[in-house]
């Protein structure tokens, strides 16, 4: 926002230079791709949303486990987007100063999901996946806004496990959630196809593998092993 101001403000000559253009990255240890949203977070939000009277809003949050979507693409996607195997949608943030596209597999969750969303009620003329209870599509921060209060009011947290911390787990972090699931129903996807559909690195698909997807199927196999033992 400042880069912006500055730049306007040289080409219209009210400043000599542009202080903010390219500067380096300033923040550091943003990543958060080792964060996702449980089953039981899930289960809690969505309790919660009910017992709140706001059930609709955990429709959301089942779209953005399900497809990785960022919040501004998530309350603008419509029925239009959905193919018969994939949900392809021109993402409304750039990259590279260049819009690219967003392409989701229809995974049979998904698929159940989609079912549940052509029955909420909407206004005429709107033909978002994502409605209101008044049946008009969302704006970004008023669902974001919703969104929040929600998971504040469940207490869905990220503890670190070094440090004890810990932090309100964010809407973004669901993209995590939805690589877990490529991961575990993508019929043998590699980490280099799940980064290419979440637009992450190879590296961060494999960190979410080993701390969610291996250690998960480890303890599952001890257990089975546990079982015939006795």
């Amino acid at each position: 926002m400042l880069r912006a101001l500055l730049e306007f403000g040289r080409q219209r000559a009210a400043v000599n230079i542009n202080a903010a253009d390219r500067i380096g990255e300033l923040y550091h240890g943003g990543s958060r791709a080792e964060i996702i949203w449980t089953d039981d977070d899930m289960k809690r939000f969505t309790t919660k949303a009910i017992e709140l009277g706001q059930a609709h809003i955990a429709d959301g949050l089942r779209l953005a486990a399900l497809t990785g979507l960022r919040r501004a693409d998530l309350v603008t996607i419509t029925w239009a987007n959905v193919g018969e195997f994939a949900v392809v949608k021109k993402a409304l943030k750039t990259s590279r100063r260049k819009r690219r596209f967003a392409t989701m597999p229809r995974i049979p969750e998904l698929d159940a999901l989609l079912e549940d969303l052509k029955g909420r009620h909407r206004q005429s003329g709107v033909e978002t996946l994502l409605v209101t209870s008044y049946g008009r599509a969302w704006s970004a921060d008023g669902f974001g806004g919703s969104f929040n209060r929600i998971r504040d009011a469940a207490g869905i947290v990220y503890t670190d496990p070094e440090t004890g911390a810990t932090k309100a787990k964010h809407l973004h972090d669901l993209r995590g959630t939805f690589a877990t699931k490529l991961i575990l129903h993508g019929a043998g996807l590699t980490d280099e196809e799940v980064a290419d559909i979440m637009g992450w690195s190879p590296q961060q698909v494999a960190a979410i593998r080993r701390v969610y997807v291996d250690q998960a199927r480890v303890i599952v196999a001890l257990g089975q092993r546990i079982r015939g033992a006795l």
